[in-house]
């Protein structure tokens, strides 16, 4: 998406100029650490290219991008210490490459740190903020739900789809909406906006779920069935569950039992196959495709160039479909 590349530049460009610093150097070399080891810088870009499309300028959405870009990766800082992850980007996490207690209060200071840069937007920052709180409390529930799955006998699909709508898809959304506040666009081109973002990410992780399952681990860039192997309850786990067979449905739920002694590679194809088998797999393309859809014809709803509109059905179109 070459359209992108401006708005990745601006940001990184902004980045290394913004971040926090200064004694004492342990609390905030971590932080420059995780902002320097990459990242597609998705979300700060959406906030610049719904400013421009109000505005024909995406500057005025800098240190709003920017502080979207701080606040993800101060979630990605504390996830990585939940989930006990060694890497991220192809490097040590901060608490590998630090300490836990460093973690927890360098993703802390920059929690706070987007809350200042936020405030800096004068009478805007009241209805920013409003989206930005929102979107925070909704993916600590989000997080939370998707903790609790680890452990709950019955999840059903909508529960799933809530999940992946607060831990995925209202970042978008704020993202969208905050770069359209900033440039002064009405309250309906707000609302499409962020709706398209709560339809595209939902898209994107149903996507996701089918490219850990069935994508080509060298280009999805991660274990092939690392959900499957996790136990993870996935869109293809529930809808499987729900369509299988008595003899499909017993043999899904002693692969996904605590303490399986099944050999991971065996445990990986067998469960693949049954969710081809219980038509799982096709149920989660169609469903995807109709995120995506959605997500669509909410930017058909804009009142912007079509140029625009086109940028955003791009970008729709390869959270949707990346590569399998």
């Amino acid at each position: 998406m070459e359209f992108i590349q401006k708005y990745h530049d601006a940001i990184e460009q902004y980045i290394q100029t913004s971040l926090p610093g200064g004694p004492p150097l342990s609390l905030y070399q971590p932080i420059q650490y995780l902002m320097s080891i990459g990242g597609k810088r998705i979300r700060p870009a959406l906030t610049l290219l719904a400013c421009e499309m109000y505005s024909q300028s995406h500057q005025l959405a800098l240190p709003a991008a920017y502080a979207m870009e701080v606040f993800h990766n101060f979630t990605l800082m504390h996830d990585d210490i939940m989930d006990q992850a060694s890497m991220r980007r192809g490097q040590p996490t901060v608490h590998q490459k630090y300490d836990v207690n460093t973690a927890i209060l360098s993703g802390d200071v920059m929690l706070i740190h987007c809350y200042q840069v936020l405030n800096g937007y004068g009478s805007k920052s009241t209805d920013i903020l409003k989206c930005f709180n929102q979107m925070a409390i909704q993916l600590c529930e989000g997080q939370r739900m998707d903790m609790d799955f680890e452990t709950t006998e019955l999840v059903t699909i909508p529960d799933y789809l809530k999940m992946i709508e607060y831990k995925t898809s209202v970042l978008l959304a704020c993202a969208l909406q905050t770069g359209a506040i900033i440039a002064d666009a009405g309250e309906d081109e707000q609302n499409h906006l962020y709706a398209f973002g709560i339809n595209s990410g939902i898209a994107f992780q149903i996507q996701d779920d089918l490219l850990d399952a069935f994508g080509d681990a060298a280009m999805v860039g991660k274990q092939a069935g690392g959900d499957i192997i996790q136990g993870k309850k996935t869109y293809l786990y529930l809808k499987a569950l729900e369509l299988a067979d008595t003899k499909q449905k017993d043999a899904l739920l002693s692969y996904y039992q605590a303490g399986s002694t099944t050999d991971p590679l065996e445990k990986v194809e067998a469960i693949k196959k049954i969710f081809v088998d219980t038509g799982a797999k096709e149920y989660a393309l169609q469903v995807r495709d109709a995120y995506n859809d959605l997500a669509k014809s909410h930017v058909k709803a804009l009142t912007v160039d079509d140029d625009y509109k086109k940028h955003l059905y791009a970008l729709a179109d390869f959270m949707a479909a990346r590569k399998m």
